[in-house]
């Protein structure tokens, strides 16, 4: 990548909102570690480092703004979010949603701190990695993370302690496991600690599980949204029954959970499995519309994005098994029904067909920000201390949310098509592209006004290949 001869002009614009989260020169620090976690290719400390020529420094000073800096995370998520509400295209709305989910940070070997080895669903093993709870915002006109929380393995031994200072019985039977198998010894704890819970309150506080991570995230935004009552929505993994009474009896949350076919609805005729009640359901369909009579699953439309939806749904109230009562929605993409269903569940009894889908539509983007998260370095640390790690996740939040921020920032906007000749797309990967190619511009005002002022070449590039090379 090429070297940087100035900030960003969005780093310009947006940093100074961040200003009283830091000491002076951390902020400078900030600006420097921002703006390369938009414009460089590589993520790390040195290769962010390397971009910079008029405010070239030592690595060190970069590095610690990550391992070293005392500046408050929560400080720095509150300027964050601050940012986002002084827009109306980013300001929070009452047809927003939340939406909850994890994703792996993946990484090569165990030398970081608090890494485990963590089973990956995509690829059907077991990876090392960190894993990272957020909880995202989204609606028709922006999306963005609200607050977020590296997850961390169970201490075995505290959890253990707690388990016998609550007086839990622990299987003799078991110890064993400790030296033969802890993998074993693991899961047993894990196990009976999940059990207890409800008898035993106080042993929630020994381990964050993703779910009590998950849970704590969202107090927090009770607490601090008190009368914006969002709807909630979560994959299959978070559609758990202690998860699902705990949003609708603690925190008074709707929510739009997902099922999988192998779920089981209790029906009059007995338990079924939703893939058995769904072929039945669409068998009965197809039947009534080739006699004419009343179809099973209505065409809804759906609004999203700005753009119109259709599906074909069945929506009534049933009792889900572990879940208890809650509205189910079938879904089918095409007409006549070739597709494979999807099946939401809501606690909002009342509800119908195309709200439900319209609230867990708005899952999607918690998925893309973990991506394009991770194209602006959310997974490329190469940071060994889990403090620093968790200050690095954080900056990278920063940075999307600039890009959110700039896609509704009409002088920005001007200012940059005047400069560039360009229409941007509206999403944040074509925004940090358009940051690159504003870069690129004032690389080559820089050497233009050089020559101009009557420097050779020579002179001009001597800096920039020296930035480029130095290591």
């Amino acid at each position: 990548m090429f070297p940087l001869v100035e900030f960003p002009e969005i780093v310009q614009r947006y940093a100074p909102s961040f200003e009283d989260v830091f000491s002076a020169d951390a902020f400078i620090e900030f600006k420097r570690y921002i703006s390369g976690l938009i414009v460089s290719e590589n993520k790390t400390v040195d290769g962010i480092n390397r971009l910079f020529v008029i405010e070239s420094r030592n690595q060190s000073s970069l590095n610690r703004l990550v391992t070293a800096s005392p500046f408050s995370l929560e400080d720095l998520n509150q300027a964050r979010l601050e940012l986002l509400a002084r827009f109306p295209g980013t300001r929070l709305k009452p047809k927003g949603v939340l939406s909850v989910d994890d994703t792996l940070l993946k990484h090569y070997g165990q030398d970081f701190e608090k890494i485990a080895k963590l089973f990956d669903h995509v690829t059907g093993t077991y990876v090392w990695a960190h894993n990272l709870v957020t909880l995202h915002y989204s609606d028709d006109d922006t999306d963005y993370p609200v607050l977020f929380q590296l997850w961390e393995p169970v201490d075995l031994d505290k959890l253990e302690q707690g388990l016998r200072a609550a007086q839990v019985p622990l299987k003799a039977s078991k110890e064993a496991l400790k030296e033969s198998d802890p993998a074993k010894w693991r899961g047993y704890l894990l196990g009976v600690w999940q059990r207890r819970q409800k008898r035993h309150p106080e042993l929630r506080e020994l381990y964050d599980s993703k779910l009590i991570i998950a849970q704590k995230l969202l107090e927090r935004w009770v607490t601090t949204h008190p009368d914006l009552k969002l709807p909630v929505t979560f994959d299959n993994w978070f559609t758990q029954p202690a998860f699902c009474r705990y949003l609708d009896q603690t925190l008074k949350l709707p929510y739009v959970g997902t099922l999988a076919g192998t779920d089981r609805v209790n029906l009059k005729t007995g338990p079924t499995t939703l893939d058995d009640f769904a072929a039945r359901l669409k068998q009965e369909h197809l039947s009534a519309v080739r006699d004419g009579g009343k179809p099973v699953f209505q065409r809804i439309t759906i609004s999203y994005k700005g753009e119109s939806e259709q599906y074909f749904s069945y929506c009534n109230t049933h009792h889900i098994h572990n879940l208890g009562k809650q509205r189910l929605v079938i879904n089918y993409r095409q007409a006549d029904l070739s597709d494979t269903p999807t099946f939401f569940i809501s606690n909002r009894l009342m509800w119908q067909a195309a709200g439900i889908t319209r609230i867990r539509r708005h899952r999607w983007p918690v998925e893309v920000y973990h991506e394009e998260g991770k194209a602006e370095g959310l997974d490329q640390y190469q940071l060994r201390d889990f403090g620093a790690i968790q200050r690095h996740v954080a900056l990278v939040a920063v940075v999307y949310s600039l890009l959110r921020v700039a896609q509704h920032d009409p002088d920005l906007r001007e200012l940059l098509q005047r400069q560039l000749k360009v229409k941007f797309e509206e999403h944040p990967a074509a925004w940090r592209r358009a940051t690159q190619a504003q870069s690129l511009w004032t690389l080559g005002l820089f050497i233009s006004v050089g020559l101009a002022h009557g420097q050779t070449l020579h002179d001009v590039m001597t800096p920039l290949l020296r930035a480029i090379c130095r290591s």
